[in-house]
Order: C-alpha cells, then sequence, then structure tokens
C-alpha cells in the first residue's frame, strides 16, 4: 500500500477503536487491522458461510471425540491484540485454553482460518498476514478459496514461518499438526462444489 492511499483511511489506537465500537450501525461489520479501520457490511454469500460452517464443525467435533481443551469460534468472536492494533474477525479461530467467564475475544490463536473472496483476499493476504505472524502462539494460517477448491496453509513447527502447503481439488487433506486435526477438502467444500 502506498502512503497516499494509506492516508485515504482513518487510522486509531485500539482503545479508541472501541470506544467508536459503540456508536457503529447494527448493519456494519468493523475491524482495526494494524490501527487501520476497516468498515464493511454484514453478510456473505451462502457459500462462504458453508464453508465456514463446515470447517467450525469438523473442529468442533474432533475437539470434543479427542478431548481436547481446544476450541473453534467462527465469525463474530473478536481476536484481540493491543500491541499491534488489531481487533478482527477471523472467519474461523482456534484457542486452546480456558476462557474467562464472559470473555468477548482472545489473543492467541492456535491456527486462524481465512475464507477468501474477491473482497478480501488482499487484505487477508497481506495486511491481516503480516499482523498474524506477530501472534506468537500461532501455529497454521489456513486460507481457504471460496470459488474454487483450493486451500493454502501457512506454518511454523518452531519459531519461524517455513512449511507452506497449496492442496487443490477436493481429493486432498489439509492437516494441522499443532492441534492433531485433518480434514479432506471434499469436507471443507460439502454441499459447495460437492
Amino acid at each position: 500500500m502506498t502512503p497516499d492511499a494509506a492516508r485515504q483511511f482513518e487510522t486509531m489506537a485500539l482503545d479508541d477503536f472501541e470506544e467508536l465500537l459503540l456508536d457503529k450501525p447494527r448493519d456494519e461489520k468493523w475491524e482495526l487491522i494494524g490501527g487501520r479501520v476497516i468498515r464493511g457490511m454484514l453478510g456473505a454469500r451462502w457459500e462462504h458461510k458453508e464453508i465456514v460452517l463446515n470447517i467450525s464443525t469438523a473442529l468442533r467435533n474432533h475437539f470434543r471425540a479427542t478431548g481436547s481443551r481446544c476450541r473453534a469460534y467462527d465469525e463474530t468472536f473478536w481476536l484481540r491484540e493491543k500491541s499491534i492494533d488489531l481487533k478482527v474477525f477471523p472467519d474461523v479461530l482456534v484457542f486452546c485454553r480456558k476462557l474467562t467467564e464472559g470473555a468477548t475475544s482472545v489473543h492467541d490463536p492456535v491456527v486462524l482460518f481465512e475464507v477468501l473472496s474477491k473482497g478480501t483476499e488482499q487484505r487477508d493476504r497481506s495486511e491481516k498476514w503480516a499482523l498474524y505472524q506477530k501472534l506468537p502462539s500461532l501455529q497454521h494460517y489456513v486460507l481457504v478459496e471460496r470459488d474454487k477448491a483450493q486451500v493454502e496453509v501457512f506454518s511454523r513447527p518452531d519459531a519461524e514461518w517455513l512449511d507452506y502447503a497449496m492442496l487443490e481439488g477436493i481429493h486432498g487433506t489439509l492437516k494441522l499438526p499443532a492441534i492433531l486435526f485433518e480434514i479432506p477438502l471434499a469436507e471443507i467444500y460439502r454441499d459447495v462444489f460437492l
């Protein structure tokens, strides 16, 4: 993003953004990405929602079946990190600890999923990804194409983001070792392409 383009956007600290949220119209979705306020409308195409539900349902079933303390939340649970002025709604986030009563956000996800659309892809691949890499707890970042069967996964098995894989078609399997989870792409895209 050029300096001139960046000046077009409203910027603020996380505390100020949270105060501003009190005045947010009900039909809008606001996020803070590195201090930049992003305003959008609520709602998504059905394909997006179906993919998110497929992923979050598979994760929830896996965690329950294995007795894992990990949990998955989708689209309306905040990822919040004050040190990088970040407050966003990832499409699916996984964290592996008990929440305090009344919590509305986490700062320590282990896995983040974003479902890509033409309107969000650039932001998910650049601005969000640059900030997500700064989260010490994050082990996997998964980009799921909405309009074709393709999944990309960035992994940090140690201290650095060294692993990358692209899966194409419905016959592959997404593997996330940090949470001992695997899901066939056919399940991610169930009722969308199948």
